[in-house]
């Protein structure tokens, strides 16, 4: 199962990445043909059709696809200062009150990100721009990455549990 987990973090990073690497070509494209619009005049004017709206919907995608793998390679920020003060047992109980509070936080949102997508698959939202994309697919992708976090963090809470001892490794900035 731990292998499993592992995969599934690393593949939400790695899609994540994709997305910012898709962001900046798709960006570095509209770049491009707006110098030569420039350079060549008015009638070399090409525009990528709602490439503003595509990068938006990939930025939130990648931002929540993200979260999970961030987590367990330690990259969130963590109050450390405080923390490593805490003896053993004192530590133990401060982060498995950390792990409770975000999965409620992170749990509570990803209700409500359920909530949004079956509305705007209800009332058939799209986007506003040239090409109506419809919104539940960025906001399924968005809650796809609440879930994952969820998921992480419930992870993290019974792998911490199971060790007696806090499993996140520590952020290598302090």
């Amino acid at each position: 199962m731990r292998r499993f987990l592992d995969f599934i973090y690393r593949l939400s990073g790695g899609i994540a990445a994709a997305l910012i690497v898709a962001i900046c070509l798709l960006i570095s494209a509209q770049i491009l043909l707006n110098v030569t619009s420039r350079l060549m005049g008015p009638g070399w004017s090409y525009t990528i059709p709602s490439y503003a709206d595509f990068a938006g919907f990939m930025l939130a995608g990648a931002s929540f696809l993200a979260l999970a793998y961030t987590l367990r390679m330690g990259g969130h920020i963590r109050v450390s200062l405080v923390t490593q003060k805490l003896s053993g047992r004192v530590a133990l109980v401060a982060e498995v009150v950390a792990l409770a509070v975000a999965i409620g936080i992170a749990g509570f949102a990803g209700v409500y990100l359920v909530a949004l997508v079956q509305e705007s698959l209800h009332y058939g939202d799209t986007s506003s721009g040239i090409v109506p994309i419809p919104l539940w697919i960025p906001q399924s992708v968005v809650t796809l990455g609440m879930g994952l976090l969820v998921l992480a963090l419930v992870d993290t809470l019974v792998e911490t549990l199971r060790n007696g001892a806090p499993v996140l490794p520590e952020s290598a900035e302090e």
